[in-house]
């Protein structure tokens, strides 16, 4: 599991879930854009994780991904005790952005970094960066509807 040293948020947090068919990505971000917790789990966890997640942080939504299995995994999520109130964005595009971001947050160490960026692996999947991304992209939507 991976949290930030800011383990209860004063202020609402949004959850954002990367979902797919063998794994997700998840992340709770602060509407400051704190990350407190990121991590990729089996999809099968996901539900239980997800829940375990809404009672350690105050989440006011889940931001999902609306391409792969999203109808499937919103009617799962409207199944649970407490449905959470969940919103699809746009997530075109994340897996390429959160290869970049990835080495933005765990730059490369070694002769690893001597390799053109395009050109490294990041060494474990990168859903949970995904789920920070859809995070963001939602964000910015709010942002930019308020100007």
């Amino acid at each position: 599991m991976s949290t930030s040293s800011f383990d209860s948020p004063d202020q609402p947090v949004v959850l954002g879930f990367d979902p797919g068919r063998q794994k997700c990505g998840l992340a709770v971000v602060g509407l400051d854009r704190s990350l407190y917790y990121h991590q990729v789990v089996p999809a099968e966890a996901a539900i239980a994780t997800i829940a375990e997640l809404r009672q350690q942080f105050p989440i006011s939504m889940i931001v999902m991904g609306n391409q792969t299995s999203a109808n499937e995994w919103k009617q799962r999520l409207a199944e649970t005790a407490d449905p959470p109130r969940v919103v699809l964005v746009d997530e075109r595009y994340t897996s390429l952005e959160a290869r970049e971001r990835y080495w933005q947050m765990y730059p490369p160490r070694g002769l690893s970094r001597l390799l053109p960026q395009g050109m490294r692996t990041p060494p474990r999947p990168i859903d949970d960066i995904v789920a920070i991304l859809l995070i963001e992209r939602y964000l910015e939507q709010l942002t930019n509807s308020l100007s």
